[in-house]
Order: C-alpha cells, then sequence, then structure tokens
C-alpha cells in the first residue's frame, strides 16, 4: 500500500465504480492540499458527482483507493464512513434540500443541534456564518419565503456551520441564475478562505472553476491529462498507474 503525501488532505488512487454496469470512473487519481479549493470540471454525467461522492465517503468505489490524512476511507466501516462525514466533511448539493418546518437559522444550524450542541450556541453559530453569506436578516423566516438564490445561501451555511476540514460542493450553484450563481459562489470561496476549509468543487461552468485554485477536467469517467499539470499527486498519479 502506497502512503499519501503528506500534505494532502484528501488523497485518491485509481479509482473506479460503475453503475448498472457503465463506467463513472475509470482510474481516476488526484490529491488535495489542506486549505485548497480544487474544482473538478467536466460535462454533465462524465463522473464528477461520482468522484466527490467516493471522495467524500458517501460511497465505496468498487475498486482503488481514498485517503483523509492518514485514515484509509475505503476500508472504514459503513458507521466510521458516517461519523466522518458528520464529523469531518460538509457537503452542497445542486439544489437547496431545506427542511420546510424550520426557519433558515434551525436549517443552518440543524448539523449542531443534531450533534447535541445547545440550542443558544447553535444559533449563535448559524447566525455568524449567515451573516457572511448575506442571509442574516432571513434567520426567521421558513425556506418557502426565500428565494432560491437565498435558501442556497442557508444549504451552504449548514454546509459550513460545523467548520468542517473539506467541504464537497456538487454543482453548487447550477440552479441559480447568473448573477446570483457569480454572488454565491464568490461568498463561499471567500468563506472557505478565511477558514482554511479545503473544498472540492463539482462544476461544468468554466467561469465557476475559474474561482478555484487548481481544475482537474473528467471526461468520460477519466480524469482528463494537462501538459502543465506537474503538482506532486498528478506525478504520483503516473506512476501509480495499473
Amino acid at each position: 500500500m502506497v502512503t499519501p503525501p503528506d500534505n494532502d488532505v484528501i488523497w485518491a488512487r485509481s479509482l473506479h465504480h460503475a453503475h448498472r454496469g457503465s463506467p463513472a470512473l475509470v482510474g481516476v487519481s488526484l490529491g488535495v492540499r489542506e486549505g485548497e479549493i480544487l474544482a473538478v470540471h467536466g460535462a454533465r454525467g462524465s463522473g464528477k458527482t461520482t468522484l466527490l461522492q467516493c471522495l467524500s465517503g458517501r460511497l465505496v468505489a468498487q475498486q482503488g483507493e481514498v485517503w483523509f490524512n492518514s485514515s484509509p476511507v475505503h476500508t472504514m466501516p459503513a458507521t466510521a464512513r458516517e461519523r466522518l462525514r458528520r464529523d469531518r466533511f460538509g457537503w452542497i448539493d445542486p439544489e437547496p434540500t431545506l427542511v420546510p418546518e424550520l426557519h433558515a437559522w434551525e436549517n443552518a444550524a440543524l448539523p449542531l443541534l443534531l450533534a447535541g450542541v445547545s440550542r443558544r450556541a447553535a444559533k449563535t453559530t448559524a447566525l455568524e456564518w449567515m451573516e457572511r453569506l448575506d442571509v442574516g436578516t432571513c434567520a426567521n423566516k421558513r425556506p418557502c419565503t426565500l428565494v432560491r438564490a437565498e435558501q442556497q445561501r442557508v444549504a451552504v451555511a449548514r454546509a459550513l456551520v460545523t467548520t468542517p476540514s473539506v467541504l464537497f460542493a456538487d454543482e453548487p450553484t447550477a440552479s441559480l441564475h447568473s448573477r446570483d450563481r457569480v454572488h454565491v459562489l464568490r461568498t463561499l470561496a471567500a468563506a472557505v478562505r478565511s477558514h482554511r476549509i479545503t473544498m472540492v468543487l463539482a462544476t461544468h461552468d468554466p467561469d465557476v472553476a475559474a474561482l478555484a485554485d487548481r481544475t482537474i477536467t473528467i471526461a468520460d469517467g477519466r480524469r482528463v491529462a494537462s501538459p502543465a499539470a506537474t503538482d506532486a499527486e498528478g506525478r504520483a498519479a503516473c506512476s501509480l498507474s495499473v
């Protein structure tokens, strides 16, 4: 077994996965450094979501390795992966899936409340993140009274409220208009950088990918080689290919 590089918080080697016999990932290797924003760029159906699911432990690749720091995610039992996702990872879906019966601040604070944090402390933290994301004035509103961009910013606050080590964002602004998309992404990037949170961002939009520190491209489940790729994980992928 090959030891992941010390400066990579997430490291994956030769990931293979298929859905109902159709290849979704074919030998994908990558590394993500601490505090880095990595964009995974590719067309719809290219395998981006499957890759993020494997990296985050939501899905176990049929072949290959995924490491979080020194922990092998690919060999963890389901309960350990669930704990990892709860305690160390954040996730943003393309759609703002909020609980309709809860106020916006309760939706944002939900991970803390479920973890046993007091209601007062959870609300304080949730409101701090909502203010950073320009939705502090929506705190006491129900999701149905918010516009889509506001709903998505509440969902972003929910993903950040535990200050995760790694945030996985799967097309987080795909359902928004262009002006709202740029605003939400810039706000998200600023919030992530201010707290040194590592982010893996899946997108088909090159303008969104441009906000990242580095971009890799996925096509038909494969990582597309770039002649400018000289980072350590790129060299490791070449030497470890099987």
